[in-house]
């Protein structure tokens, strides 16, 4: 049986951790209740102790009933045992705070403790309620505003829809156009009427609208008309260019409203952009999900509590052959966290305004969004984990044989190898060692209860496991294994080397198009999440930036030499080389080795273009420092880069000047601001107060860990190279190193993020409404 101490870590919120029941400091007081009243039990009499006796178990059993009917007489009347009090605190607010205090009606034979207890009892009770009363309100106020945004949008689609039924489809009606001509039939007085009622009914639609925020231009007392004394209006909605389609839209949308409504202008009428309201559709439903999640957090925070008070008090109750724990249960069940049913009226709420406008009234297609299911771990994904496992280091130990004993590292086939074979090999195998620490950060993720799938807004139905990412890791290491086996037999075979050349290209064509299928096989969810993601970093200016961004950019920062890998890759077989196996023309042409500096600078670039994104949408200037940081990574870059071909005293002192500022630079931004660490006055020396490792000492061998592997760059000005080779691989082992820098840094970056969550109490993202609030100026 799961002792409850464990079960409650288990299920908690971990960004609330702080807020729940302290159940360890609780059950530690009636410990030391339980040890105090064996301290004060009389020892036994040592002297007349003659060994056991056969009347032992009659002496037991006879004194468990004597202290049992004691027990009962004693508790005749369990409420003179505790008294609990409410005393209601003003705190200028409608509502008044209420909070507990219990006094002992009863002496205690170890009434200090006891006394503890029930104080520290009260702070935990107290502290529950204002906890779950301040969450409760900010829920309900949210619930308040987006059922005024809902009617809003509901308003506005009834508009629309009464556009789409007149003739001039989706502009302004006939009433409102510029010109009469604008309709094909000619009015009635009964149309007229009919007319003006629309137009006095449409006037208040909007009068209503403005007065809940929605900003209409040339509208209501001071919207303008045309010639014809026919009112002109627009109106503007504000979406977030959350992704660079909608910042090109509103881009364009917003140079077209400027030439639409220019007052010295006459058109046939003014459109309301559709496009628009469904942004702001979308926006009001993710709004709802996470009302309804947040909801759903804040009533298991309630029952949680609940099972640990009644929990904790049976154990008080068991230590102190007492029955308190009835007196205080009723005075729990009367507080505000279990007495409000709130939450529960308004996830029904939620429940049916959901259900109703945007399930089209089917209620199990309604639940899908609001309570997405988890997917269940499989057995089988083990399995094959285990089986590409095992067939991975079966290959490679036949390849290392093969290779060995047909001599292909030689002198004479060395540059054939290196040159077709290393470069495609080279990626998989940086891609799959990047994949297994992605795998083993999710395991420790997990394990220390860090919400990664919240930091990173993915959805728990498709998020990536660490089982599914070991199983896309060995999957790959054995598919390029098998091939390189299978080139090499070829090879050894007498086949063309023109032919068995195309191998490796072949398998990355392979992979390249399982990466864009569209047919829903080996994580199309996860595949297509991660190339939305590499569109964005691609178009990071024009685009509000999400922490997966940024994380997915870090990562592409470690990988360059598997990016300049596929640049010799498709230059290989692009130009044909493959067929007259002409190595160097690649590497003597121009274009390609000013296409190695761009690679190699465009990861920098990405990541300082999205810091400069953030400083414009927040105005921090921590994230132009940032962005220094990655400036001063681009400049060491290229010096090295230029060193490699320029060998001179001026370009090594470029080198390690650079190198040296951006080294320090990268060091200080790791250690302070990415991990939180080096905090002089911390509790914890030249660490955090907060830290999720109980053992210090990997956070201090994280620090020589990071730092060693950072200063890899020296290599490269020290050449410890012999024959091509050794440089390949020598340069194989320092882009492994970089990669697993990465992962190891990884975990403490989201660890960083996730205690900032948690002193934050952020357990739901905050989703931005498309409508002003009442309170916003025109």
């Amino acid at each position: 049986m799961v002792k409850f101490s464990k079960e409650l870590e288990a299920q908690l919120i971990p960004e609330w951790k702080d807020a729940f029941v302290n159940y360890w400091q609780l059950k530690k007081h009636v410990k030391k209740i339980k040890l105090s009243r064996k301290n004060r039990l009389p020892s036994p009499d040592h002297n007349n102790d003659f060994g056991r006796s056969i009347f032992d178990p009659i002496r037991f059993i006879a004194m468990k009933v004597l202290s049992t009917k004691f027990f009962l007489s004693s508790n005749n009347n369990t409420d003179e045992i505790i008294q609990v009090r409410s005393k209601s605190l003003e705190d200028g607010s409608d509502e008044e705070e209420v909070l507990y205090q219990t006094e002992l009606v009863q002496l205690f034979s170890e009434e200090d403790e006891v006394r503890v207890f029930f104080e520290k009892l009260d702070e935990e009770l107290n502290k529950v309620n204002q906890f779950y009363k301040a969450k409760e309100s900010e829920f309900v106020e949210r619930g308040e505003i987006l059922n005024k945004q809902l009617q809003i949008l509901l308003d506005l689609k009834q508009i629309l829809s009464d556009r789409r039924r007149k003739p001039n489809g989706g502009v302004l009606p006939p009433s409102w156009s510029s010109s009469p001509r604008n309709s094909d039939f000619s009015e009635s007085p009964a149309d007229m009427n009919d007319s003006s009622k629309e137009v006095s009914q449409t006037d208040e639609v909007i009068a209503a609208l403005e007065k809940n925020g929605v900003n209409f231009i040339n509208s209501a007392a001071g919207r303008g008309k045309t010639k014809k004394g026919k009112p002109k209006m627009a109106m503007r909605i504000d979406i977030p260019a959350t992704t660079p389609t909608r910042t090109i839209s509103a881009v364009t949308s917003m140079l077209w409203e400027d030439l639409v409504n220019n007052p010295k202008k006459e058109g046939p009428g003014d459109f309301i952009n559709r496009k628009k309201i469904q942004y702001a559709e979308k926006m009001i439903r993710s709004a709802f999900v996470e009302l309804y999640r947040g909801l759903g957090l804040l009533k298991t925070y309630s029952s949680l509590n609940m099972v640990a008070f009644t929990k904790i008090l049976k154990k008080f109750d068991k230590v102190s052959n007492q029955q308190a724990s009835a007196s205080y249960l009723k005075a729990v069940k009367r507080s505000h966290f279990i007495s409000s049913d709130k939450v529960v009226r308004l996830m029904d709420e939620v429940e049916s305004i959901f259900t109703k406008h945007f399930a089209n009234n089917d209620r199990k297609k309604a639940m899908k969004f609001l309570r997405p299911q988890q997917q269940k771990d499989s057995h089988m994904v083990t399995f094959f984990v285990g089986l590409f496992t095992g067939c991975f280091v079966s290959l490679f130990s036949v390849y290392i044989i093969l290779a060995h004993l047909s001599g292909i590292f030689s002198s004479g086939t060395e540059t054939a190898f290196m040159e077709t074979v290393y470069p495609v090999f080279s990626v998989f195998a940086l891609l799959s060692l990047h994949l297994f620490l992605y795998g083993c950060n999710l395991f420790m993720w997990k394990n220390t209860r860090i919400n990664y799938n919240f930091i990173f807004e993915f959805a728990p139905n498709t998020a990536l496991k660490y089982r599914d990412a070991f199983l896309i890791c060995t999957t790959f290491m054995t598919s390029v294994v098998g091939a390189m086996v299978i080139h090499l037999l070829l090879r050894a075979g007498g086949f063309s080397p023109t032919q068995v050349d195309t191998i490796p290209g072949i398998l990355l064509l392979i992979f390249i198009a399982l990466l864009v299928s569209p047919f829903d096989i080996f994580y199309r969810s996860t595949r297509y999440c991660y190339l939305r993601i590499i569109r964005n970093i691609i178009c990071s200016p024009f685009y509000k930036i999400l922490m997966v961004d940024t994380f997915m950019a870090d990562q592409l920062t470690s990988q360059i030499p598997l990016l300049r890998h596929l640049e010799s890759t498709a230059c290989y077989f692009l130009a044909g080389n493959f067929k007259t196996h002409e190595y160097a023309t690649c590497k003597n042409g121009k274009l390609y080795r000013q296409l190695v500096y761009v690679i190699s600078f465009l990861p920098y670039y990405w990541r300082a273009m999205q810091c400069a994104r953030r400083w414009f949408d927040e105005y921090d200037l921590n994230h132009l420092a940032n962005m220094g940081k990655y400036i001063s990574a681009m400049v060491a870059a290229g010096a090295r880069l230029t060193y490699a071909t320029q060998s001179n005293h001026l370009w090594f002192s470029a080198v390690l000047v650079t190198s040296v500022v951006a080294t320090v630079y990268q060091l200080y931004w790791d250690f302070v601001k990415d991990w939180g660490l080096l905090n002089p006055n911390s509790i914890n020396p030249w660490l955090r107060d907060d830290l999720i490792l109980k053992n210090k000492s990997i956070y201090y061998l994280s620090i020589v860990l990071n730092v060693v592997l950072r200063v890899a760059w020296i290599e490269s000005i020290m050449r410890f190279r012999t024959n091509p080779v050794q440089t390949h691989l020598l340069d194989f082992f320092l882009a492994s190193l970089e990669v697993i820098r990465r992962g190891h840094w990884n975990f403490y970056r989201l660890e960083n993020e996730h205690l900032n969550n948690v002193g934050k109490y952020r357990a739901v993202k905050s989703v931005p409404l498309p409508f002003r609030e009442t309170d916003c100026d025109g």
